[in-house]
């Protein structure tokens, strides 16, 4: 017998996993919305903005590999509070020491990589305490911390305004250390999880032409979502002149309006379309 979704799983772990989700994706762009003021205050060209940019999600990317395999053997608490401290001390050091170098903007990028790799250990920290038919559910509202990309656009230009840039990097620890003890105290793993994968059986779903094109469209839809959310704050106001604040606004209304058109999409038609097999298989 089926048990309701509120009656089963963990919901302090699901609560835990979304604030953890949360808050690593409001850092892990950050430098997207403070990109204005950084390639002002350092006298950056265009690639070496493109690349301040890029190396967050590119160094979560690649991270999310690890932290899977962290997840799948040490656990997930204990892999998410890892990548946290990793975090927070990376963003303490940098405030502490300054920014004053592009090579250091690449090397904050790399710390904030692994609040982008969260998605490989939220994710199954959530789900792994519901049966299989509400699972979907579950990584669904530990997810929807993919909004935390909105608060970084809201908040770090006016932090950036009132206190300089550097000092954002500081007082982002202050939600992130706010974060990590209620994950402390609420997040747990669940019992019974599977047991850990030989290094060749991760590989095995690569095999199969459906993991290929499902990595394909995801690297479009989400990866575009991610690099226009990081990209975005800088091509308004180099395009259009904006100051940062309000570029910051206007990288927000982008990004809720995808994520309306996303919605609608994903109850039309077009989703129907193409999740049928035989796309895939032929």
């Amino acid at each position: 017998m089926k048990t309701s979704f509120l009656k089963s799983g963990h919901a302090p772990t699901l609560f835990a996993a979304f604030l953890y989700f949360d808050a690593a994706f409001m850092v892990w762009v950050l430098l997207g919305p403070l990109g204005p003021v950084i390639a002002k205050s350092l006298d950056l060209n265009s690639a070496e903005k493109g690349l301040m940019v890029a190396t967050p999600t590119l160094a979560g990317a690649l991270l999310r590999i690890v932290n899977g395999l962290l997840a799948d053997r040490i656990g997930a608490k204990r892999a998410g509070a890892i990548n946290q401290v990793i975090v927070i001390a990376g963003l303490l050091s940098a405030w502490a020491l300054g920014v004053n170098s592009f090579a250091g903007t690449l090397a904050l990028g790399v710390i904030l990589g692994f609040a982008g790799a969260s998605f490989a250990i939220a994710l199954p920290l959530a789900s792994r305490w519901y049966p299989p038919e509400h699972q979907g559910k579950a990584m669904g509202i530990a997810g929807m911390g993919n909004s935390g990309t909105v608060l970084a656009s809201l908040f770090a230009p006016l932090l950036a305004k009132a206190y300089g840039w550097n000092a954002v990097l500081g007082l982002a620890c202050i939600p992130l250390s706010i974060v990590f003890l209620v994950y402390l105290v609420l997040a747990k793993d669940a019992p019974g999880k599977p047991a850990p994968k030989t290094l060749s059986a991760y590989l095995e779903p690569l095999k199969t032409a459906d993991a290929w094109w499902f990595m394909l469209f995801y690297s479009l839809t989400f990866g575009g979502f991610v690099g226009l959310a990081s990209s975005l704050s800088i091509y308004f106001t180099e395009t259009f002149n904006l100051t940062p604040v309000t570029a910051g606004y206007a990288t927000q209304l982008a990004s809720s309006s995808a994520r309306w058109c996303g919605r609608w999409a994903a109850r039309s038609r077009i989703a129907s379309a193409v999740s049928k097999p035989c796309l895939w298989s032929t």
